[in-house]
């Protein structure tokens, strides 16, 4: 990126994604009937058309003419996506997709271009595009993209307020208890962490249900994907 869009960096205010927290019970998907759409694209007569359409549906609309336009923004925190053209004046839209990767930012991004072609739509994909659409667009098809990637958003932005939530109730467990969630997600058995903390395996039983009690996990697979999410070790 020039120095233009160096400068333009600093103005962007997104939240990073968070890593997603599984549970017992199914996630059950759902299609959003709303959502903000970001749409960059250097074509004045496409930007209008698609923000009339996503308009007539009740979407929120923002367009913008380049990635530095967008990158100047201040995003809503609302579930959202970014349509992204590929060609663009100065920043691409394939440099700017990986430029919000780098910097872990977890807008999804739906890609079009009317010059597609195979290397960079898998270097769209590789870098976590929902779709890549091939003007003239269909309706219907940049439609259900964007349906998608909302729905994305949406379960990301719950799975950040998820571990939130679990990182409160982390930081009320004893040290001990603590010791014991690392061991217990880790694989270990019940006789396998006493030995290892040089204590009974009945205290180990004990520390193992206050902990799954505290932390609202119902089985043991459950506390170690909650131990994923939270980053700890053995």
């Amino acid at each position: 990126m020039g120095a233009r869009n160096q400068d333009a960096r600093r103005d962007i205010r997104i939240r990073s994604p968070g890593m997603p927290i599984d549970s017992d019970a199914k996630k059950q998907p759902r299609m959003p009937s709303s959502g903000f759409v970001h749409i960059v694209d250097d074509d004045v007569a496409v930007l209008e058309s698609l923000g009339d359409l996503l308009r007539s549906l009740d979407y929120q609309v923002a367009l913008y003419k380049s990635a530095a336009d967008f990158l100047k923004a201040e995003l809503p925190d609302t579930p959202a996506c970014l349509v992204l053209d590929v060609r663009l004046p100065g920043t691409s839209g394939l440099e700017l997709q990986e430029y919000l990767a780098s910097i872990n930012v977890g807008l999804p991004v739906i890609l079009m271009t009317g010059f597609g072609d195979i290397p960079m739509s898998v270097r769209g994909m590789k870098l976590g595009a929902v779709d890549f659409l091939t003007k003239p667009i269909r309706n219907q098809d940049l439609l259900d993209a964007i349906a998608v990637a909302i729905r994305l958003d949406l379960d990301r932005r719950e799975d950040i307020a998820q571990i939130a939530v679990l990182r409160e109730k982390y930081a009320r467990l004893t040290t001990r208890e603590r010791q014991v969630m690392a061991l217990v997600a880790s694989g270990l058995m019940n006789k396998q962490v006493a030995t290892e903390l040089s204590i009974s395996e009945v205290t180990v039983k004990m520390h193992r249900g206050s902990v799954m009690r505290k932390l609202g996990a119902s089985s043991v697979a459950t506390l170690a994907r909650m131990a994923e999410a939270l980053d700890i070790e053995r």
